[in-house]
């Protein structure tokens, strides 16, 4: 089962927000014990509301389930104490500090190691713990400025923010990688070791392509200049997806809508501004319920563009039951089947106090 993967691994976690918390609840979710460690005045998410204002979050309960969380203050004689019993005891710390704060905090990587030699610690920062930009402040769009993605993501007019958040999410899915691969370097009879991820550089991995052979945007075969790989809308003001890259599809698309005189356009010049033109007249002479009938079972590598209340009741979401609800936060669970299994539904997060956890882990 997919909660048998890290049992018996413990884990701190001294994030917020977004990245460090998706991270540790994926480490949680494969079996982890997480006690999620935040100072007197919280976890800020925790007073994020959507509107962006101080108010109560729907998303701290969501991004902690299934962990602990304990309060200290790191800077108080008695908790530092007790944090140095939980790392002593831990086998991983994940932190997004800003580099040089934990160790004016007194837990830098020599005092770390002295604790705890087998410990797996993980920092997760905005641009990394070394170069010129290791104390700037950022969020995710200014990784995705900074890596180019943003550059050739959008219309030729314009650049368009990215959701959810790019660099947020590839930061903590690199840094549960790295994670894993140090835990697994330790059970071969390795030692502990030291992991600088950055957020930044976790989406600088994914640019190899952009990089090599940047796409001009709203140009670009995948970025906008093609009508086989296109955003359309419909005559009742809805959208369609529509990526029919192979011949094959393309062909069978064209058929499909009565066009067979597009088949041999697949690929003229890019931008295709003529063929684009011609094929969003098309779909915006109809409503979607029409392109649904028409096109939902031709194999075109065409999607209706869902609104986000559409998804969890979409038959195909419904069939692998990863969506869950439960007082009026709506989540996605571990997305793996495991021997035919599917995850189980996170515990809701709890709290409790560092005295009781090092308790716990003697």
């Amino acid at each position: 089962m997919l909660s048998d993967f890290l049992k018996g691994t413990r884990v701190l976690d001294l994030s917020q927000y977004l990245p460090g918390p998706f991270a540790t609840r994926l480490l949680s979710d494969m079996g982890a014990e997480v006690i999620k460690v935040e100072p007197p005045a919280g976890d800020p998410l925790k007073h994020l509301g959507t509107d962006g204002n101080t108010g109560k979050s729907p998303f701290y309960e969501m991004i902690n389930a299934g962990k602990s969380v304990v309060t200290l203050d790191l800077k108080s004689d008695n908790d530092h104490q007790t944090f140095a019993a939980l790392v002593s005891r831990a086998d991983v710390l994940l932190e997004s500090y800003r580099p040089g704060v934990l160790e004016r905090l007194g837990f830098g990587e020599e005092r770390l190691r002295a604790l705890n030699p087998k410990l797996i610690h993980c920092a997760l920062s905005g641009y990394g713990q070394t170069g010129p930009y290791r104390l700037v402040a950022g969020h995710d769009i200014s990784y995705v400025s900074m890596t180019g993605g943003l550059s050739v993501s959008g219309t030729s007019e314009t650049p368009t923010i990215t959701y959810p958040p790019m660099a947020d999410h590839a930061g903590a899915l690199q840094a549960v990688i790295t994670i894993l691969g140090a835990l697994l370097a330790r059970s071969a009879g390795g030692s502990g070791a030291f992991l600088d991820v950055s957020l930044s550089e976790s989406l600088l991995s994914w640019q190899g392509a952009g990089l090599t052979a940047p796409p001009p945007r709203g140009a670009g075969v995948i970025s906008g200049g093609a009508a086989f790989y296109q955003i359309y809308r419909t005559a009742d003001g809805r959208f369609v997806s529509l990526s029919p890259l192979e011949p094959k599809f393309w062909a069978n698309f064209c058929n499909a809508v009565d066009h067979p005189e597009w088949i041999a356009r697949q690929f003229e010049p890019l931008p295709q501004s003529a063929l684009i033109t011609e094929v969003a007249s098309m779909f915006a002479g109809r409503p979607l319920s029409h392109w649904e009938e028409l096109l939902g079972g031709v194999e075109c590598c065409y999607q209706a563009v869902l609104d986000y209340y559409e998804v969890p009741i979409h038959p195909h979401t419904q069939s692998r039951g990863l969506v869950h609800e439960s007082d009026g936060i709506i989540d996605v669970l571990f997305p793996a089947y495991v021997d035919a299994q599917p995850p189980a539904e996170r515990a809701p997060l709890r709290v409790t106090d560092a005295e009781t956890v090092v308790a716990e882990w003697n």
